[in-house]
C-alpha cells in the first residue's frame, strides 16, 4: 500500500499540527496546570513506597521451598548447607507500580459554581478561574501524574466522554509530564458521556496489573459503571473511583423561580428550589451511598469528594488510603 500524500501536504499536516500544539492559550493553562501541580506535590511525599507484589529485587523479605522451574541463582545455599532442603530467597520489589488516571472529561463535567482557586493553597494569583468539576479534576489529574512519576512509577492517562478522546500511554519519565498537561489543557468538555464502556475497554487494553483511577461525577448508567469497575477488578487491578462533584450539586442552595440548564442533551428545566429540595437531597445522596457500595462490593475505594474542597486534602486522603493498604 502506498501512500498518497506527497511530502509538500505531509509538511503541511505537520505545520497545522504543530500550531495546534503550540496554541498560547494551551500553553498558558498547561504551565499553570504544571504549577499547581508541583507547588502541591513537591516536598510533599518523600521516599519510597513498597509494592505488594513479590519479586527478585535487593530487600530481603522472605524464603520459600524451591519448585521445579525455579531461578536456582536464588537458592540460599547456606540454608542448604545447614538442612539439606532448597528454599528460593524472596525480596521486596520496591518501584514500577502503574497508574492509569482515568478523566471524565464529557459535558456535565462543565458545571460549577462559582469563582475560586483551582489549588487550595497555591499561591496568590497563581490561577483564578471558574471552578468546574472538570477543571478540577484536570489538577487532580495533574498532580497525581507529577506524584507517581516522582516516585519513579509509572503512570498513563486517559481522557474520555462517550469513547476515549485523548491518552497518554504507559511512561516512567518525569518528562513526560509536559505531554500530559498538554493535553489536559487542550481538552474541552462537549460531548455526552458513557462510562461503562470506555471501562471495559480499558480493562481488555490492560496488560499488567496495575491501579486504575477514576475522575468522574457518574452521571450515567450505575449497573453499566459497576460492571466496567468489575471487569477491571477481574484483570486483577486495584480501582479506587474519585467521585467529583460540586458543592451546589450537593448542597442545593438554590432559592426563588430558577431555570435550569441541562447539559448532555437534556432540556431546560423551570423549578422552585425550595419544592423539590428535600427531595432532590435525598436522591443525590441515595446515588451516592449506592455507587459507594457497589465500589465496596467490587473491592474497590471510593472517595466523594466536594470540589470546595483543597486538593491537597484530596491528595492527603489518596495517600493515607495508599499507605493503608500497603500495611
Amino acid at each position: 500500500m502506498f501512500d498518497n500524500k506527497s511530502p509538500t501536504s505531509a509538511t503541511s499536516l505537520q505545520s497545522q499540527q504543530a500550531r495546534t500544539l503550540l496554541d498560547p492559550a494551551a500553553i498558558q493553562s498547561a504551565e499553570a496546570l504544571g504549577l499547581a501541580a508541583r507547588f502541591i506535590v513537591e516536598g510533599y511525599m518523600a521516599g519510597e513506597h513498597a509494592s505488594p507484589l513479590r519479586g527478585f529485587s535487593m530487600e530481603f523479605n522472605q524464603h520459600r521451598e524451591y519448585v521445579p522451574g525455579d531461578d536456582i541463582r536464588h537458592l540460599d545455599w547456606k540454608v542448604l548447607g545447614r538442612t539439606d532442603r532448597y528454599y528460593l530467597k524472596q525480596y521486596e520489589q520496591d518501584t514500577n507500580f502503574i497508574a492509569h488516571i482515568v478523566l471524565d472529561a464529557s459535558e456535565s463535567m462543565k458545571y460549577g459554581s462559582g469563582e475560586q482557586k483551582l489549588a487550595g493553597g497555591v499561591p496568590k494569583g497563581t490561577v483564578t478561574a471558574k471552578l468546574t468539576k472538570f477543571e478540577y479534576g484536570k489538577v487532580m489529574t495533574a498532580c497525581l501524574a507529577y506524584l507517581i512519576l516522582h516516585q519513579r512509577d509509572a503512570t498513563s492517562m486517559t481522557l474520555f466522554d462517550n469513547q476515549v478522546r485523548s491518552a497518554v500511554p504507559r511512561t516512567g519519565n518525569l518528562g513526560s509530564i509536559h505531554n500530559i498537561l498538554s493535553q489536559l489543557a487542550a481538552m474541552e468538555p462537549t460531548q455526552s458521556t458513557s462510562i461503562g464502556p470506555v471501562l471495559h475497554h480499558l480493562a481488555s487494553g490492560i496488560k499488567r496489573r496495575g491501579i486504575v483511577i477514576l475522575i468522574s461525577d457518574l452521571f450515567d448508567d450505575e449497573k453499566a459503571i459497576q460492571d466496567g469497575i468489575q471487569h477491571l477488578r477481574f484483570g486483577g487491578n486495584e480501582v479506587i473511583v474519585l467521585h467529583t462533584m460540586d458543592p451546589f450539586e450537593l448542597d442545593f442552595p438554590f432559592t426563588g423561580n430558577v431555570e435550569f440548564l441541562g447539559l448532555e442533551n437534556i432540556p431546560k428545566t423551570k423549578a422552585r428550589p425550595k419544592e423539590i429540595r428535600k427531595t432532590y437531597l435525598r436522591e443525590i445522596r441515595a446515588m451516592c451511598d449506592r455507587m459507594r457500595i457497589g465500589c465496596e462490593n467490587n473491592s474497590s475505594h471510593y472517595f466523594l469528594i466536594n470540589t470546595a474542597q483543597a486538593v491537597t486534602e484530596c491528595l492527603s486522603a489518596y495517600l493515607r488510603f495508599r499507605l493503608k493498604t500497603h500495611r
